[in-house]
């Protein structure tokens, strides 16, 4: 089992970050990994609608890797999302060419896991503000996986930021050479919880 993994980073200011910074150095260096920056491929924001469409059409799992910026993706992810997957391409009538592709988010907040509870200080847990990003994976007749979450971003030590990096990328090796069963998958609420049970295997 080998599955192709794309990851379509989108960091507006990758620089100043240093737990994406971490997380992009432990990338493991395999053919089936293609990485993907969006902001230092398009600065101008002028997509290549058709070379995305033909990345996403050579891969099988597709990562949207970006912070959480107000809730949601920075705004060339979105116009990527908006400009990438058209109708009759994507979802629609004919619309069938992404058809049982897996997508997933990989996303770093400040916030802790504890903000984001209905109690909490944002109101609303990570996957309720992704519900846009799962209905539109949905609507493209591909999966959507738990999304692997980096919480509290700004209290990490140097030792945690290295761990999670680790996690993400035991997370790659796990997408790249396991048959994924969405049934299974999806009864998590991240997917850092099924690498921290893989490693207790």
């Amino acid at each position: 089992m080998s599955n192709r993994v794309l990851i379509l980073f989108a960091h507006p200011l990758f620089e100043k970050s240093r737990i994406n910074k971490e997380l992009i150095n432990h990338l493991p260096t395999e053919s089936t990994i293609t990485f993907h920056d969006l902001y230092e491929e398009y600065p101008d924001f002028n997509i290549d609608v058709k070379k995305e469409k033909e990345l996403l059409l050579a891969h099988d799992v597709i990562i949207w890797n970006h912070p959480f910026y107000w809730y949601s993706c920075p705004a060339l992810l979105k116009q990527w999302i908006d400009m990438v997957l058209e109708v009759g391409w994507a979802y629609g009538p004919g619309g069938e060419a992404l058809k049982g592709k897996y997508v997933q988010h990989v996303i770093t907040t400040g916030g802790s896991q504890s903000t984001y509870e209905s109690d909490g200080y944002n109101r609303y847990t990570i996957n309720q503000f992704l519900a846009p990003f799962s209905q539109t994976v949905s609507l493209c007749n591909m999966h959507y996986l738990p999304p692997f979450v980096v919480h509290s971003t700004h209290r990490l030590t140097p030792e945690e930021i290295r761990g999670q990096a680790d996690e993400y990328a035991a997370l790659l090796s796990y997408l790249q050479h396991e048959a994924l069963d969405y049934a299974r998958l999806s009864q998590y609420t991240y997917i850092n919880d099924l690498i921290k049970d893989t490693k207790k295997l």
